[in-house]
């Protein structure tokens, strides 16, 4: 499996891995917000989703194109974040299992639903260490304009009343990246661990490395790496190449194993290679595959 994109449900694939194997998993997990198939945990018929109102049915839904409604409209998504805990379950006792003891864990987690997460892990024996912010040099805006409803009932009056009043979120600058690790046993320390299983410890060089702006020297728990046209073009949720290097680089050395079980377009995957690092990447979306597999082996023609 080692150096391999695997393509299959990961919950199944990962039972093939051997325990206390992998250095790290770095990994950006389905959120549970989207609207593709892979990132669906429930069906959501609250009628501000749906465009469903008298008065949406009338004027046309503002938002059944643009914006996703979810965590917190109605007593419909009120089982959301429940959902995706259940989910999170099926895959956290084994990710435990796999990885070695001081092995670190980041997860590229949806704001709303990090704390859902955190929950699972930790019940799975996890540590959380941190959470790291990662700071984009972009976002889009999908907060719209509430005056915009009354615009299309024409209701000019709470059209000047609202006007500078939206709805949904704020634009989303940053991304929680979730920093886990497997306790070392008990009885030793953290220096005899990281001798006898190599982890456990995280390298300053990688933030000086990779990091721009006014954390560059700085041992910040706030990120920002450079982006290129390419961090773009392979996946909508595709992670910049340097944010991947660092992380790799943050906690492991060459030789060692990571694994990414929600490999997407293999930006994990990618890093490792490029590091000297072996990787595990898995994915139940087989375009996902054929595009990760592709990048590796451009990777590897262009290895001199």
């Amino acid at each position: 499996m080692i150096d391999q994109i695997i393509c299959g449900d990961s919950r199944e694939v990962i039972k093939k891995v051997d325990d206390n194997s992998i250095h790290a998993i770095i990994s950006d997990i389905p959120y549970g917000i989207g609207y593709a198939d892979w990132d669906i945990l429930h069906n959501n018929s609250n009628s501000a989703y749906g465009g469903t109102s008298e008065a949406q049915a009338e004027a046309g839904s503002v938002f059944k194109r643009r914006g996703k409604p979810l965590n917190g409209w109605s007593e419909a998504d009120k089982k959301i974040p429940i959902e995706y805990q259940t989910w999170c379950r099926t895959w956290a006792d084994d990710w435990f299992r796999v990885m070695k003891p001081g092995a670190s864990c980041f997860i590229f987690a949806g704001r709303r639903f990090a704390h859902r997460c955190i929950v699972v892990l930790e019940d799975s024996g996890f540590t959380f260490k941190d959470m790291l912010s990662w700071e984009k040099n972009s976002a889009p805006h999908r907060a719209q304009r509430l005056s915009a409803v009354f615009e299309r009932r024409k209701d000019f009056e709470n059209v000047e009343r609202w006007k500078y009043w939206r709805v949904a979120n704020l634009r989303p600058l940053f991304e929680p990246i979730l920093w886990f690790q497997k306790p070392y046993k008990t009885g030793g320390t953290i220096a005899d661990n990281v001798i006898k299983n190599g982890v456990g410890a995280w390298n300053e060089l990688a933030l000086r490395k990779y990091l721009i702006g006014d954390t560059c020297d700085k041992s910040s728990n706030i990120i920002k790496v450079p982006v290129t046209p390419e961090d773009h073009r392979k996946h909508v949720a595709q992670k910049p190449l340097a944010l991947m290097e660092l992380l790799v680089s943050l906690v492991t050395t060459e030789e060692q194993i990571i694994l990414d079980p929600f490999v997407g377009s293999g930006t994990t995957c990618v890093a490792a290679h490029r590091l000297n690092r072996h990787y595990i990447g898995i994915d139940i979306d087989e375009i996902n595959c054929k595009i990760a597999e592709t990048r590796i082996k451009n990777e590897i023609i262009e290895d001199p």
